[in-house]
């Protein structure tokens, strides 16, 4: 089955129907007919139907007494479609089928079906090596999952949209992904219990030399303690400013209990400090302390002179992780909007699925702007919008990028309406409109809304509380489409007003006064 699903799933057999035939006729909803008997030894194992271009070639062999490299030939000629070839092997078919006593008209039938499917067909050598794989990887990320989040994660690590996918896939499931600790980390992600540790080698700017001098002294002489005690022990040279000023802004330098923003105002002076404990030892200058097993490590701590600072802002924290990461580790700036994006955005990693031209919106943030003058003067954008899942580039035309350049060029959380680019390789998003997402609930919005469906248990459910969901509804307008569904205790359920043509905002204030008013209601957008 794994074998057949590789061959079959692919855009050419998935547009020709074949795929429903083969599942029609797998599930016995459609009979399975073979044109001549000798066909059912080639095809049966498949219901019938042509999907492997080796069930091609031996029934070039079998029926019309091709040698395989004949049957090669075919194949090449079938595959593409080159139609002066195809004449000639139609003749040469025919003959061959006539030789071995086939009738001609269903000859002329088969090898119509053969040219039909063999434009589809894959190679079954190649699709059962890559369901061996399917089936081995299947069985790791069933019995090791976490293992397997860290191993797909160190495969796409320059990959920042596929190691976004994979980590909110580990959020979904439950796997912890902490952020990089020059205490913990490796230079591979690692797996500890059932969490993931950030790989040192995905931070910008710190190359393998750096990290393998970080990890040789940990391994020496243990775990880092301070800053200092880091800085000093470590080789400046291959550890420089830039590599610990990305190692303070992802985090990595957590473990000192000190703010981000603190260790960055520390930096100079410390690096100073730390240079001459260096030069110390060099010199062969030591403490008292030291001669009784101090080791390498400084054991008086020089003044640091640096003032003290406030903790950067919780955007400046996140703009500096997707500085040095790629993207947003401990939150995102969409994380306060989930009801929004639930109800109005589709999520970007979705977008490949859905066709050319479709109408769309998506919930993200601005992280890239390139402007540009049209011809006749006026400014045009393409912008990068990121998402939780992914992100994908927009056009913004003259027309609409003069109503909306403030925005753009703000750090606000967007909605952005549009019609899908499928034509090159990439999706794009041409921008039709762009509101800030705090808008989004607002009655007066274009926006297409999900629905809202209110399960509310009927156990304890009065006409009150009904007048009360009903003004509750009333006093938070939307157009959000609301569905009453009552719940009865054998989990059977009735469906009530529909017809009302109620219509809601069901952000999380109004979901919380809703579950407050209904015990054991839940709310679900759909």
């Amino acid at each position: 089955d794994m074998v057949a699903a590789v061959a079959l799933y692919r855009p050419g057999p998935l547009q020709s129907g074949m795929v429903d035939d083969f599942i029609n006729r797998k599930h016995k909803r459609t009979p399975i007919v073979y044109e001549v008997p000798q066909l059912k030894g080639i095809l049966e194992n498949t219901y019938g139907v042509m999907v492997y271009q080796e069930q091609v070639m031996e029934i070039a062999k079998v029926l019309a007494g091709y040698t395989p490299g004949d049957a090669d030939v075919l194949r090449k000629a079938m595959g593409k479609k080159s139609a002066e070839e195809m004449v000639i092997q139609r003749n040469k078919f025919l003959e061959g089928a006539k030789k071995n006593k086939i009738d001609q008209k269903k000859a002329e039938k088969i090898y119509d079906l053969m040219a039909k499917f063999a434009g589809y067909g894959f190679n079954k050598s190649h699709s059962a090596a890559y369901a061996l794989i399917s089936f081995q990887t299947a069985y790791l990320k069933a019995h090791y999952n976490v293992e397997f989040m860290a191993a797909l994660l160190g495969s796409d690590m320059g990959n920042t949209d596929q190691v976004v996918k994979y980590i909110n896939e580990c959020k979904d499931t439950g796997i912890a992904v902490d952020p990089p600790d020059v205490n913990e980390s490796s230079m591979e992600f690692m797996v500890s219990g059932n969490r993931i540790r950030f790989a040192l080698a995905a931070v910008k700017n710190v190359g393998g030399s750096a990290i393998q001098e970080i990890l040789a002294e940990r391994e020496k002489d243990g775990k880092f303690t301070s800053l200092l005690e880091f800085l000093s022990r470590i080789d400046s040279r291959k550890v420089n400013k830039k590599v610990i000023e990305s190692l303070i802004k992802c985090g990595a330098l957590d473990f000192t209990k000190e703010k981000r923003a603190q260790l960055m105002a520390e930096l100079d002076p410390t690096m100073e400090a730390a240079q001459s404990l260096q030069r110390d030892k060099e010199a062969g200058q030591s403490s008292l302390f030291d001669a009784f097993g101090g080791g390498s490590k400084p054991s008086a701590s020089p003044s640091i002179n640096a003032p003290r600072v406030s903790e950067w802002s919780d955007k400046e924290l996140l703009s500096y992780e997707k500085e040095t990461l790629g993207f947003y580790l401990s939150s995102h700036p969409l994380a306060g909007h989930k009801r929004e994006l639930d109800l109005y955005a589709v999520h970007i990693e979705s977008l490949v699925e859905k066709n050319n031209e479709d109408e769309v919106t998506i919930g993200g943030v601005i992280t890239a702007v390139k402007e540009i003058m049209t011809k006749k003067g006026d400014r045009m954008a393409f912008v990068t919008i990121e998402d939780l899942t992914g992100s994908v580039e927009a056009v913004i035309f003259s027309d609409l990028y003069k109503k909306v350049r403030d925005l753009v060029t703000s750090d606000h959380a967007l909605l952005v309406s549009g019609k899908l680019d499928k034509e090159e390789e990439a999706v794009k998003l041409i921008a039709s409109d762009i509101i800030p997402i705090e808008e989004a609930g607002t009655a007066d919005n274009k926006l297409k809304a999900r629905n809202t469906h209110i399960h509310a248990p009927v156990e304890g459910l009065t006409g009150e509380k009904l007048t009360e969901l009903k003004k509750i509804i009333q006093e938070n307008p939307g157009n959000s489409q609301v569905i009453l569904r009552l719940v009865y205790p054998d989990n059977g359920s009735v469906i009530i007003g529909v017809n009302d043509g109620l219509r809601m905002s069901p952000l999380e204030p109004v979901v919380t006064r809703i579950k407050e008013l209904i015990d054991g209601a839940e709310i679900e957008i759909i």
